[in-house]
């Protein structure tokens, strides 16, 4: 018997499996495993989530299912708990096995549950992965493939095996990697590894080491431009090891050569696109096609399938979308730009910015970043919770570039720049922050100048989410031409 048909033992009709979580994910996983008669019990401390549950399934706290851990044969986590969480903490230390949703869906595909096992295309990385994962999925269905877009993006991986699919073009975060051992994707890349996330992760190895897992299949693939992402590629097992950069490819590699994107891994010198074809400014986006030209190459995408789907291919709201020129200066909001890594990426597509930064930097340390970036910033305008500590980083490496601070408080006022470009801080209300920072922004900017959202840090000090941030921004861009 096949080991992922044993691995299922733990599914067996009547076998007590907890689900932690009851947002998103914990639905997914209710409704793929009620079927199987297993019993069910759901644990989260948000009454308004658990209160949203449609299942016959017990559900309690995590501090109930904490003190009663050896009564479950498995347990089913959420990304979002962190190994730390009491709850899988005292799993662990009972034994029990943990299990991510990624995880789940992988063995039951494996044991064809729903069929004939797919082949996993898995994109991770630190920045790009959604791009990169729709590019991909644009150069497969291009081709004629029958593929399906899931994982972070779009719908969880459990609630599309049931499409006819021949392939998942599958968009991987390092939370739902960790939670993913078994995992063996078709070809898998890594597009680059940066600091994020570490207080989830703990350290930035532990955080390298679950992006790894997508290489731990028959092709790895990852960015050789980045010494991280190279680093654990030189260290895959996996039969097929593929590099991408942005120089010409050496054999086993894609690249470019004269403006063209070469495959000199799956053929010899095969030409894929111009690399002006790409919808997304700067180094960036001829990566992010690379990375996902070599997923495509690996299950035989022709080249004219690449070429065609990444004419067509419009970039994703809050990726670096140009919202507008106003007055001979461009606005453009890359609100998911949401860790150092890729708000690096992301100024390096302009020559003259005007920075909006600021948000939750996770652990994250933005010198590396200020200090590759200086000689282009022009402006910052800086919001959130770890203003400060952006403020101080631009204060070391670009001691002449104006910096306008705006914080939370009950006083309203559009902040100034005086000549000595001296920082200034300026209190204001919540819901006026974008406006704000958008005011300062146009006072800072010149003709031809980029006014750039791309904050490095995440939103929730002060928004619902990027998308919710994005669209502050972008609303108040607006509102400057009225």
């Amino acid at each position: 018997m096949r080991d992922d048909v044993i691995e299922l033992d733990a599914l067996v009709p009547g076998a007590r499996v907890l689900v932690t979580g009851a947002g998103i994910t914990g639905r997914s996983v209710s409704a793929v495993l009620e079927p199987t008669g297993v019993r069910l019990t759901i644990c989260d401390d948000d009454p308004l989530a658990l209160q949203r549950l449609i299942t016959p399934a017990k559900v309690v706290t995590t501090a109930e299912a904490q003190a009663h851990i050896g009564d479950y044969a498995l347990v089913i986590t959420s990304p979002g708990f962190p190994p730390t969480a009491p709850v899988l903490a005292a799993a662990a230390a009972a034994g029990v096995p943990i299990w991510g949703d990624v995880e789940l869906a992988w063995r039951l595909d494996r044991a064809g549950r729903f069929g004939p096992p797919r082949r996993w295309l898995v994109v991770t990385g630190t920045n790009g992965k959604t791009t990169t994962t729709s590019m991909l999925h644009a150069m497969l269905t291009a081709a004629g493939r029958r593929a399906v877009l899931c994982g972070n993006i779009g719908n969880p991986v459990l609630d599309v095996l049931a499409e006819p699919a021949e392939l998942l073009a599958v968009e991987l975060s390092s939370f739902q990697l960790h939670w993913a051992p078994s995992l063996r994707p078709a070809a898998g890349v890594v597009l680059n590894v940066a600091e994020d996330h570490l207080d989830w992760h703990g350290t930035l190895e532990a955080y390298a080491r679950d992006k790894a897992r997508v290489l731990d299949g028959h092709v790895a693939v990852a960015g050789l431009d980045d010494p991280m992402a190279a680093g654990l590629l030189a260290t895959s097992a996996a039969p097929v090891r593929v590099g991408f950069r942005l120089g010409e490819p050496t054999a086993g590699e894609l690249g470019v050569r004269d403006g063209v994107l070469i495959d000199n891994a799956f053929g010899e010198q095969v030409p894929l696109a111009e690399a002006s074809s790409i919808g997304i400014a700067g180094p960036v986006g001829v990566l992010n096609a690379l990375a996902a030209a070599a997923l495509a190459r690996a299950v035989d995408v022709p080249q004219e399938a690449i070429a065609n789907a990444l004419a067509g291919f419009a970039v994703g709201r809050h990726r670096a979308e140009v919202v507008a020129t106003v007055d001979g200066v461009t606005y453009v909001d890359d609100s998911k730009a949401t860790n150092p890594h890729a708000a690096g990426a992301s100024i390096a597509a302009y020559p003259r910015v005007v920075w909006i930064a600021g948000g939750l930097l996770k652990g994250a340390s933005v010198e590396e970043l200020v200090a590759s970036v200086a000689n282009r910033l022009v402006g910052a305008v800086l919001i959130g919770h770890d203003r400060e500590l952006i403020a101080n980083a631009i204060s070391r490496h670009a001691p002449d570039v104006p910096v306008v601070q705006l914080v939370t408080g009950e006083d309203f006022g559009v902040p100034e720049v005086n000549e000595s470009n001296e920082t200034s801080v300026t209190a204001v209300t919540g819901e006026a922050v974008m406006s704000a920072v958008v005011a300062a922004a146009r006072n800072l900017a010149k003709p031809d100048d980029t006014v750039l959202l791309a904050p490095a840090g995440a939103s929730f000090d002060q928004f619902t989410g990027y998308a919710h941030r994005g669209d502050a921004f972008a609303s108040a861009v607006r509102a400057l031409s009225r």
